[in-house]
């Protein structure tokens, strides 16, 4: 990693029926929900390994040796770790504490399929004059999210999963002082009306609903 570098970390659940993309489930199946989050997943580390910034680290929910993980591990080259915290925001804090001593990090879910190795080059250039830097979510949430340090205040008290998460989050720098940027939104993947925006993505395909 030299100076110049962005790392990158990966927040992923692994593809498991029944506890993977819930919500679209009504619409997929469970076992259709998990095949399309192992997409989402894959397509994302293969962005983000594309994208060139840095270094890019798998930061993996419950089972780090599921074998998606592993292939994906093997295949792209990349590192594995543990998240911890008894919440998102406790997670990802952990996240930024352990890679920012190395410089600055950026942080992505995979659940944004229209996020580009564009918009994360705009991210670390972003943080060459501020503080952090979000993309937001449509929903009121974000897809994205780096610092150049650890500020913990920015992942507290966040009502995660619900529309004002980004909306807490501008309170919780303005207080903390955090000189940050925003740039353009995106959309999340979530939910059955979501699915629509996903086919005509590069004629992205479902997998069959059980």
């Amino acid at each position: 990693m030299t100076r110049r570098d962005v790392q990158i970390a990966v927040f992923a659940k692994p593809p498991v029926a029944g506890r993977a993309k819930t919500r679209l489930i009504p619409a997929l199946g469970p076992e259709g929900a998990a095949q399309l989050h192992a997409t989402l997943v894959a397509r994302t580390l293969e962005m983000a390994v594309a994208a060139d910034i840095g270094p890019v680290t798998l930061w993996c929910a419950d089972d780090t040796g599921h074998p998606l993980f592993d292939h994906l591990a093997t295949r792209l080259g990349l590192e594995r770790r543990q998240q911890r915290g008894s919440d998102l925001g406790e997670r990802m804090f952990h996240a930024f504490e352990h890679h920012c001593p190395a410089g600055p990090l950026i942080l992505i879910g995979t659940d944004c399929p229209a996020l580009e190795g564009k918009t994360l080059a705009q991210a670390a250039q972003t943080l060459r004059t501020h503080d952090a830097v979000f993309v937001p979510a449509e929903d009121g949430g974000y897809v994205l999210t780096g610092f150049n340090r650890p500020e913990r205040s920015a992942f507290q008290n966040v009502p995660w999963g619900g529309s004002e998460v980004m909306a807490t989050t501008r309170r919780q720098l303005q207080r903390a002082a955090v000189r940050w940027a925003e740039l353009d939104a995106h959309w999340d993947l979530d939910r059955p009306e979501d699915l629509p925006r996903f086919l005509a993505l590069n004629q992205a395909k479902l997998p069959l609903t059980t």
